[in-house]
């Protein structure tokens, strides 16, 4: 079978560089993990979630649903999670932002902070019950790096919004 062929009035496809700002964006997140920040417990949020969430968000068709797969690898590579922890919690988070996507007709950006606020929340409590012992006290450091995700998402996704109009040029 062919590729169909492009019109003459439609679009030129965007450069390599612009097709792989999102991937690279979020993988500069899972950067920021292995930077070496003195603190007496651990606060830094999801950032490389948060970035994913916010590009699945704000333009749905920038990643396929199964782009949380190899980002969350790359993630589980850098963060010390256990081999697949990202992969598949970040691929369930996808699943499930898809299915709200086909049930909503259309999402406000408060719908869409719950959305993440969830999504956030749901990662970081499974991957505290896959990483640490049931009987490990971390749960308040969990609230605080939900809490600190929570309130800065919409930064992030202001964000991916202001890379999205540097990458279509406008």
């Amino acid at each position: 079978m062919r590729a169909p062929t492009r019109g003459p009035f439609d679009a030129a496809p965007p450069p390599a560089a612009a097709r792989m700002l999102p991937a690279a964006s979020v993988m500069l997140a899972s950067l920021v993990t292995i930077w070496p920040f003195i603190t007496s417990f651990p606060i830094l949020p999801p950032l490389a979630l948060m970035m994913l969430l916010g590009w699945r968000l704000t333009r749905p068709a920038v990643f396929p649903i199964w782009a949380a797969l190899p980002l969350g690898f790359f993630d589980d590579l850098l963060s010390g999670q256990p081999l697949g922890n990202a992969m598949l919690l970040w691929t369930l988070c996808f699943f499930v932002i898809d299915l709200i996507d086909q049930r909503l007709v259309f999402r406000d950006f408060w719908q869409d902070w719950l959305i993440a606020s969830g999504s956030i929340g749901f990662c970081l409590i499974a991957g505290r019950l896959i990483a640490t012992p049931l009987g490990a006290h971390v749960d308040t450091v969990l609230l605080f790096q939900f809490v600190i995700a929570s309130l800065l998402f919409p930064f992030v996704a202001r964000f991916c919004v202001w890379l999205d109009r540097k990458r279509q040029g406008a």
